[in-house]
């Protein structure tokens, strides 16, 4: 588990930077136009952020699964701690 959650937060880290590094590129590319900054960054988010979703859907699908995986484990203990204190023998998995 320490290794996928290892790999999740790298995972996460760089989906964030990349989708945010999509949002700046367009941004600075309306303000080479001379575009108000304001404006640029506003449709920087709306252009890019959809746009990061197409651009990086390898890296979209590791954070998911391994946040679903992240979840289970989650959902598992929770249903293990559950049992424990209703006083029922819990399985050891």
């Amino acid at each position: 588990m320490s290794e996928t959650r290892t790999h999740l937060g790298r995972d996460l880290t760089l989906y964030l930077l990349a989708r945010f590094g999509l949002v700046v590129v367009v941004a600075a590319v309306l303000v080479l136009v001379k575009v108000p900054l304001l404006v640029a960054v506003a449709v920087g988010i709306v252009v890019g952020l959809p746009v990061g979703l197409l651009a990086f859907r390898k890296l979209n699908a590791r954070v998911t699964a391994g946040l679903a995986a992240r979840n289970a484990h989650r959902a598992r203990e929770r249903a293990k701690l559950r049992a424990q204190l209703r006083g029922e023998d819990a399985v050891d998995e």
